[in-house]
């Protein structure tokens, strides 16, 4: 049995942004988003990402995908730099690796394009084909996410939100690319549409070999997709396991809690069992806590809670967790 391929790797990714400075240029306050991330995805796997609003997971995808530039660390597609790759000739190529599929359906297509040129465009940017062979390729994307061929020469505003995002999703494979982000990509579609829009993303993973890393705040959602999970808290990954086994056996305190708020289709189980509730608002990144950043609303915080930062380390195969209590 061959040993899995893992396609991308983030080595202490950091990302910081200076809200202020001073007359001469000197930085008087960062917003410290992503701290020292450390995440690998294997090669036709997905990684699902979570985390509360604003605990960074947003940022570390578009960190990764080059629309930010880290402010440390580095991003290895196929062992090759992205963002070093990103700054020299071969940017183009590394480009049409990665692509990203975006939150809002609605913003993320341009409104003076018909559907046609959208997912044309970035054939054209990349000297993919000839007019006629885009055209066929066109046609056939709009069919492997669920629409019409017809449907090329309407403008986005005539289309619902689910259909948007496949026309988002065709964009997206209009390159042919190895890695896709989703960034949230379900969160702005009604709950009837998520489904179909998930079940959609599965099926070219299965037929194309993609990869994706999925960052969603609907834990069940992302349970369902992929085969592993990295939870994250105020910039820093708190945990990272299978799947399964981070649902069925979550360590840290933080991953418990989310965990807990799942609700469970059965009524007398959901009555008995009890909620994890966080106390308090997630400190601010500007001014982050010292050492654990989750100690201020932790049940179960100790004095070497706020002396040492706790390490991201394996407690069982595959499962690594970032808590002075575990391990």
């Amino acid at each position: 049995m061959s040993q899995p391929q893992t396609l991308l790797e983030t080595k202490n990714l950091t990302k910081h942004f200076v809200t202020k400075r001073s007359f001469l240029g000197e930085p008087l306050a960062t917003v410290r988003a992503v701290e020292g991330v450390n995440l690998t995805v294997e090669k036709g796997k997905t990684l699902g990402l979570v985390g509360e609003t604003g605990c960074g997971k947003t940022t570390v995808g578009r960190t990764i995908v080059g629309l930010y530039n880290p402010t440390g660390g580095e991003v290895l597609l196929n062992g090759e730099n992205v963002h070093a790759t990103l700054a020299g000739p071969s940017a183009m190529t590394i480009r049409r690796k990665m692509q990203m599929i975006f939150q809002d359906p609605y913003s993320s297509l341009n409104p003076r394009m018909t559907v046609g040129d959208i997912i044309r465009e970035p054939m054209e940017i990349h000297h993919l084909a000839s007019q006629a062979e885009m055209k066929e390729r066109v046609w056939d994307l709009l069919k492997q996410v669920g629409l019409n061929p017809e449907h090329a020469s309407r403008f986005p505003h005539e289309f619902s939100g689910g259909q948007r995002q496949r026309v988002g999703i065709a964009r997206a494979l209009a390159v042919n690319p190895e890695f896709i982000l989703c960034d949230e990509p379900i969160s702005a579609l009604d709950v009837s549409i998520q489904a179909q829009v998930v079940n959609l993303l599965e099926e070219l993973q299965a037929k194309l070999g993609l990869t994706y890393i999925f960052i969603a705040h609907d834990l069940s959602m992302v349970k369902h997709i992929s085969q592993r999970v990295a939870v994250m808290y105020l910039g820093s990954v708190a945990e990272i396991a299978p799947s399964l086994h981070l649902y069925d056996n979550p360590l840290h305190p933080y991953t418990q809690a989310l965990l807990s708020a799942i609700p469970i289709a059965d009524p007398k189980l959901e009555k008995s069992r009890k909620r994890i509730l966080l106390e308090g608002d997630i400190p601010s990144p500007l001014n982050p806590p010292s050492g654990c950043k989750f100690r201020t609303r932790c049940r179960k915080a100790f004095d070497r809670c706020a002396e040492e930062i706790p390490v991201l380390k394996e407690v069982e195969p595959g499962h690594q967790v970032a808590c002075h209590l575990v391990g």
